[in-house]
């Protein structure tokens, strides 16, 4: 038998033996794959070897490539689970872009998890260079583990003496293969990383991490476990994951978000931080009151939102739209406690020369390091915008105006439902704790009063009998992140654009008149 702890094998065979035998290579390599430990096969079944093993025979290629292997050493005195890790990274890369349209499934681009690693670790770096510290990541959609590998390294740079316990789920037979073999070739705990819907069936369920990091599939639809999750949002609430809401069926972003605040740390045992990467829907889609307004309303009040930072569009393989950063904590720094910030690095990128699939932008080494420094230094300026908590909560109201000759048994005007119209009134600067029913809050005096400061000022110069139903108001949440970094550019004088149309118009007729002669 040869292996070590979880990883073994049991037949006397190796590739050196297999070709000894020709003509039975195929049988004999079958059961050189069956003698291996559990944790072993099961990566192997996912990538469905038998199948390419049979291929390999009919193709009578078979012998060539168990030739090819044997010939290259591989035992850990000649290469280390490090190296192995990185020419393991590499191989991942390169299949990746000889197939850009799956790459964008499975394969985040380095440099953008890079920026995603320095963001989430911003301010530990006294926390990370203690002596012998142990520290937890976990990504509940981890793909081939590139974000994880990551976090390792980045960890590793600063103290080559602490550890990063890694832990994950993955979907994708295939990609979750690749990220457990990984694990296993840097010497992590590879039964950590988990087969399976992080959505209906939790692999990690109890658990809490320091720091988790994840870039789940944009738009993904969830009906497959549509009743898994509405079965928990129902009957655990809060004591569950899904307690403050759920999205539309067709875009679990804010589900997968919802799953990993659920695996932060209490704050009694050091809290969590986690980046996220979404595209643009969950900023600002869903109505007042509706689960994805309730959802960003729950994790603004619990005042976890510490930042979101907006990246070039076409940085991603698969998708050329814009994309987003949010960092979420549950242990803010004194200064950033009641207020989110807003980076804008939409322009921070460099031309790719040649461009993969979707992808023609990255970020340079230069451009990640000033989005850091944007980050860090928390002031306000052109590419930051620093708001309090409430500056995103507004209140839907409900403007009545009265049908003509119709009251009530009160004597008060009957509405026209033709002529209601709704207004968004912003909250008032007025720090709040999150509850599940805001009603109650609708009716204190400083609410009260915001909405009827609105009406004074908005709506009864020019409607004077409208007033408002207010039972029907809601609040709601949204981070309208583009609208504060709007730059208005005033249009060209016309006098410029009038010179411009003469002159091609004079260009034309020249070119009329050459082809006419």
């Amino acid at each position: 038998m040869s292996g070590v702890g979880h990883l073994w094998n049991v037949s006397p065979l190796d590739f050196a033996k297999l070709l000894d035998d020709p003509d039975n290579v195929a049988a004999n390599l079958r059961a050189y794959i069956a003698a291996f430990s559990p944790e072993i096969r099961d990566i192997i079944d996912k990538f469905d070897f038998a199948t390419q093993i049979t291929r390999l025979d009919k193709a009578d290629l078979l012998y060539q490539v168990v030739a090819k292997f044997a010939e290259i050493d591989l035992h850990p005195d000649t290469v280390s689970n490090l190296e192995m890790g990185y020419l393991y990274e590499e191989l991942i890369r390169r299949f990746s872009e000889l197939s850009n349209e799956t790459a964008g499934e499975h394969f985040t681009p380095r440099e953008v998890i890079r920026l995603m690693v320095e963001l989430l670790f911003i301010d530990d770096d006294a926390l990370l260079s203690q002596p012998g510290v142990v520290k937890s990541v976990f990504d509940p959609a981890c793909g081939t583990g590139g974000m994880l590998s990551v976090s390792e390294d980045h960890l590793r740079r600063h103290n080559s003496q602490a550890r990063l316990r890694v832990a994950g789920q993955e979907l994708n037979e295939e990609t979750y293969a690749v990220c457990r073999s990984d694990m296993m070739l840097k010497g992590q705990d590879a039964s950590q990383i988990v087969f399976g819907n992080s959505f209906s069936k939790d692999g990690h369920q109890g658990k809490h991490f320091d720091y988790l990091l994840a870039n789940p599939p944009f738009g993904v639809e969830w009906k497959k476990v549509e009743k898994d999750v509405k079965d928990e949002h129902r009957a655990q609430g809060f004591a569950g994951r899904f307690g403050a809401g759920l999205p539309p069926i067709n875009d679990g972003a804010l589900l997968f978000l919802q799953h990993m605040i659920s695996k932060m740390k209490p704050v009694s045992e050091g809290g969590s931080r986690l980046a996220i990467v979404f595209n643009g829907s969950p900023l600002f889609t869903g109505s007042a009151q509706s689960g994805p307004s309730e959802i960003r309303r729950w994790i603004i009040e619990n005042d976890w939102l510490e930042a979101v930072v907006a990246l070039p569009d076409q940085l991603f393989y698969n998708t050329g739209i814009s994309t987003y950063f949010w960092v979420v904590t549950n242990r803010k720094a004194p200064e950033r406690r009641g207020r989110v910030q807003l980076v804008d690095a939409r322009e921070l990128w460099t031309k790719m020369r040649k461009s993969l699939g979707d992808k023609r932008k990255q970020l340079s080494d230069d451009q990640i390091a000033e989005i850091v420094r944007l980050y860090g230094s928390f002031e306000d300026g052109d590419r930051v915008k620093i708001f309090p908590n409430e500056a995103f909560g507004f209140m839907r109201i409900t403007v009545e105006r009265p049908l003509e000759g119709a009251v009530d048994a009160k004597g008060r005007p009957k509405p026209d439902p033709s002529l209601r119209d709704n207004e968004n009134v912003p909250l008032p600067d007025i720090a709040v704790r999150y509850e599940p029913d805001p009603t109650e809050r609708l009716r204190t005096e400083p609410y009260r009063k915001a909405v009827d400061d609105y009406m004074t000022a908005e709506v009864l110069p020019y409607v004077p009998d409208a007033w408002v139903d207010h039972a029907k108001t809601k609040i709601g949440y949204e981070i309208p992140l583009t609208r504060h970094f709007y730059k208005y550019v005033p249009p060209r004088p016309l006098a410029e654009i009038d010179a411009e149309i003469k002159a091609l118009e004079q260009e034309i007729q020249e070119l009329l008149a050459e082809v006419t002669e």
